[in-house]
């Protein structure tokens, strides 16, 4: 037994198969393999890194690109939203303006309307005016050889006592006797008076304008027969006054001598219209026997626009401060004498007037005037003139203490009297 335990052979050992030669050369291969593997995975993920650095570079240029063209965009979307902007304000206010000139449009066209209306209501009151028969005679000649006609004004131009107007056939004859001035006027062979030559100024209209419009209480009755004049006011008062022939109460009736017409006016403003409408009426004038007259509107004028001119007449004077020493005819004979006299300054004469200070006094006496623009210049003399000659004067201006002031002195003077009233005429609340 012992023998066996000398004899026994020693335990070998045996290295796994990566610790030996070939295994360590396997491995090495192994891992060589993997190595080139993963540089070859590094090269391709380096490649693949620039390729998405290229790639994102690309994209940011892009979007760079992107911005800007949105940035450009934005701004030109701005600019057209701005001059849209600026186009809507236009239209706005070309609307506001149109809408403005659209009202003032309808005015004008409510206001032309307006006068169209009264055109139209003046053309028919025209065209249904009295009917009057005028008949022409004469001769027949050539235009060059026919008539002229002409016309000869007439003015009433007051004058106070003690003064007299005098026509000469010539201007110039009036003009040397105005640059005289004072004359020296034989009565006898030993009195004499002095009087003074004045310039006569009148006021002339120079431009009128009225305006007409259509009574509405009142009607114009034409085509009447001759009969006796009040029968004929009682027959047609009688008439019209009938609510049956389309009339009503009648407030008065009168007869216009120059026309041959009568003027009816009615209480009520709805009478009128009615029976101008109708235009032709039966009328019992004569017993048993209707007249048939015509009704046509009565025209109310207004005067809208005055416009006056100073002129001084050329061949008249205004003799002053002639006493009343004589009769009138004795001294107005003298008078027209003394100026038809060459050594006076005088010639031809085709008027004379002398009024004399007693009797002119009281030639407006019971007359009533109404004078506007009275407390000064040309209207104080007037209203002065007229108090000095009977008349009772009311006259009004503007001014107060100037009209209240002449009231005061030619009442206190007399004979006449006046009342001062403080008005513009160029108002209609003052006129009221």
């Amino acid at each position: 037994m012992a023998s066996d335990e000398d004899f026994s052979l020693p335990e070998v050992k045996t290295l796994p198969f990566e610790e030996t030669l070939d295994g360590i050369q396997t491995l090495i291969a192994n891992n060589k393999a993997k190595y080139d593997q993963l540089i070859e995975e590094q090269n391709e993920l380096t490649d693949l890194r620039k390729d998405h650095q290229e790639m994102t570079q690309k994209l940011q240029h892009r979007c760079d690109k992107l911005v800007k063209t949105l940035e450009n965009e934005q701004q030109f979307y701005m600019d057209e939203l701005t001059k849209e902007m600026v186009k809507v304000n236009s239209l706005k206010q070309e609307e506001e303006q149109i809408m403005d000139e659209i009202q003032k449009v309808e005015a004008a066209l409510l206001e032309e309307t307006a006068k169209y209306h009264h055109l139209r209501e003046q053309a028919d009151v025209i065209s249904s005016m009295p009917e009057k028969t005028v008949a022409f005679t004469g001769v027949t000649t050539s235009a060059t050889n026919a008539p002229t006609f002409e016309t000869k004004s007439r003015i009433v131009y007051p004058m106070d006592g003690g003064t007299a107007l005098i026509t000469f056939e010539e201007e110039v004859v009036a003009k040397k006797i105005l640059t005289l001035k004072q004359h020296k006027v034989n009565l006898t062979e030993e009195t004499f008076i002095t009087v003074e030559a004045e310039a006569v100024t009148l006021i002339l209209p120079k431009l009128v304008e009225i305006e007409s419009e259509v009574c509405p209480r009142r009607i114009l009755i034409s085509n009447l027969p001759k009969m006796d004049r009040e029968t004929m006011l009682d027959k047609l008062n009688i008439h019209f006054h009938r609510r049956k022939d389309g009339g009503g109460e009648v407030e008065s009736c009168e007869f216009l001598a120059d026309s041959g017409t009568v003027v009816l006016t009615f209480t009520d403003k709805d009478i009128a219209k009615g029976l101008t409408d109708t235009e032709f009426h039966g009328v019992q004038l004569q017993k048993k026997k209707k007249h048939r007259v015509r009704v046509t509107p009565f025209l109310n004028g207004t005067v809208t626009k005055l416009e006056t001119r100073m002129k001084v007449c050329p061949r008249t004077v205004l003799l002053t401060g002639i006493p009343a020493v004589m009769e009138q005819e004795t001294l107005q004979d003298l008078l027209e004498i003394h100026f038809q006299k060459s050594v006076s300054g005088g010639g031809e004469i085709e008027a004379c007037l002398y009024n004399p200070t007693v009797k002119m006094s009281l030639r407006f006496e019971n007359k009533v005037a109404i004078v506007s623009g009275g407390s000064k210049g040309v209207g104080r003399g007037i209203v002065s003139v007229f108090v000095k000659n009977g008349a009772k004067v009311v006259f009004c201006a503007r001014g107060s203490a100037a009209g209240e002031a002449l009231e005061a002195e030619l009442n206190k003077a007399g004979p006449g009297s006046c009342k001062f009233i403080s008005c513009d005429i160029s108002k209609q609340d003052d006129i009221k």
